[in-house]
């Protein structure tokens, strides 16, 4: 006898300003200092690349993205904690380079905080290589935290 094991459809598609309320709660749950609801709402605005990922018709994760001259900036790209560990940040990330390739990009680039150890092992195994470091980058507790600089070639 075999298990059949099933799991919800991930499904992509544009982030809309009545989504907001949902990416917030999961920014709130993700980060010890998230974006406000208006900084997604000025990247809407703004035309950046601002997506969600669903299962069964609920928000689970986000990404807002810029392609310019042939470069991508993964600005935000965050999975729900209540999912975490089950491949959908691998598959989010995997689905945004898909679209900046055709899109002609030819290399991403992001920001990561170095405590940040499980971001930045799911991108050095997507093929991302640390190429700096943005010193007091991030609010911290007790100061500000550098951020590392991650690039991969598309």
């Amino acid at each position: 006898m075999s298990a059949v094991l099933s799991f919800p459809q991930t499904n992509f598609r544009a982030m809309a300003s009545r989504d907001l309320d949902a990416v917030m709660e999961i920014e709130d749950r993700a980060y010890p200092y998230p974006w406000s609801k208006s900084i997604f709402r000025d990247c809407i605005k703004a035309g950046y690349h601002c997506w969600v990922a669903e299962q069964d018709k609920t928000i689970i994760g986000y990404a807002v993205f810029i392609v310019a001259v042939a470069e991508c900036h993964i600005l935000n790209i965050c999975i729900d904690p209540k999912v975490q560990g089950e491949g959908l940040g691998r598959k989010l990330l995997k689905e945004l380079l898909a679209r900046t390739k055709d899109m002609q990009a030819k290399c991403a680039f992001l920001e990561v905080r170095p405590s940040n150890k499980y971001a930045i092992s799911l991108y050095e195994s997507e093929g991302f290589n640390e190429v700096g470091i943005r010193k007091k980058y991030y609010p911290a507790k007790h100061g500000r935290e550098d951020a590392v600089i991650f690039a991969k070639e598309l």
